[in-house]
């Protein structure tokens, strides 16, 4: 009796269809994460947004009232121009848009306030309005109300000291890099961070910071989830792209 053909699927054919199947399931969880975390981003900026704004000039206040020259005959009506400059500038974050040339303008703005002021001592009190702008920017980029321009730099005119500080040393730890991968696809809380990275108390809290402190991830309240920033999502598919691009694994 003649043997037919053995039909059954090889080793071979077997792991390209499970290496097909892993493939399609990572990019339909890369767009859910995206889906997920433009959902987030967008109900965060809507539902907060006020709430940020509202804070962020109380910290102004708080700021300007400690750290201004209290001994110049200038206090109060310096202090009065500049907390109603940065509670103009803090709308935007309730108004969920702000473009690069609006930006410039405020800066020119500032500038020529400053031209404006009669003593050495001004340095100071300007140095800290512009501390609490650009303050107010990268928050606002983080949320993505601002959308920066790119632009091509040259490799050597990149700043070397803020890429380190803002971007590489925030995830250079495996337990940051671990709970900015964890934030990505859902909201976490703090037990939930603990849980995953078997940290605890002080020891979490630290990296936590960190991430929050480079604009990569923000909690909606205080107590509450923790969320992935514009910018840590960036961040992260960024870092997949050039280890993809270093395995040589197309990304599709």
């Amino acid at each position: 009796m003649k043997k037919t053909a053995d039909k059954s699927p090889t080793l071979d054919s077997l792991m390209d269809e499970m290496q097909q199947m892993r493939g399609e399931l990572q990019r339909f969880i890369e767009r859910t994460n995206q889906v997920h975390i433009q959902s987030i981003v967008s109900g965060l900026k809507n539902d907060y947004a006020a709430l940020i704004s509202k804070n962020h000039i109380e910290q102004a206040h708080d700021c300007l009232s400690s750290r201004m020259i209290y001994d110049c005959v200038m206090h109060d009506t310096c202090f009065k121009i500049f907390l109603d400059f940065l509670t103009a500038t803090s709308s935007h974050i309730k108004d969920g848009k702000i473009t690069d040339e609006i930006v410039e303008d405020y800066k020119t703005q500032l500038k020529e306030m400053r031209k404006k002021g009669p003593y050495e001592k001004c340095d100071t009190c300007f140095q800290e309005v512009n501390r609490l702008f650009e303050k107010q920017i990268d928050l606002m980029q983080s949320l993505g109300i601002l959308d920066r321009q790119e632009c091509a730099v040259p490799v050597t005119d990149y700043p070397d000291e803020k890429i380190v500080s803002e971007i590489v040393e925030p995830i250079a730890s495996p337990i940051r890099f671990q709970i900015l991968q964890a934030v990505s696809s859902e909201t976490r809380t703090f037990s939930d961070l603990s849980h995953l990275t078997k940290l605890r108390g002080g020891n979490l809290l630290f990296h936590i910071k960190k991430l929050q402190e480079a604009g990569m991830i923000i909690q909606r309240h205080e107590r509450g989830d923790y969320v992935i920033t514009e910018k840590g999502f960036r961040v992260l598919s960024s870092i997949r792209e050039i280890y993809c691009i270093l395995c040589k694994t197309p990304l599709s």
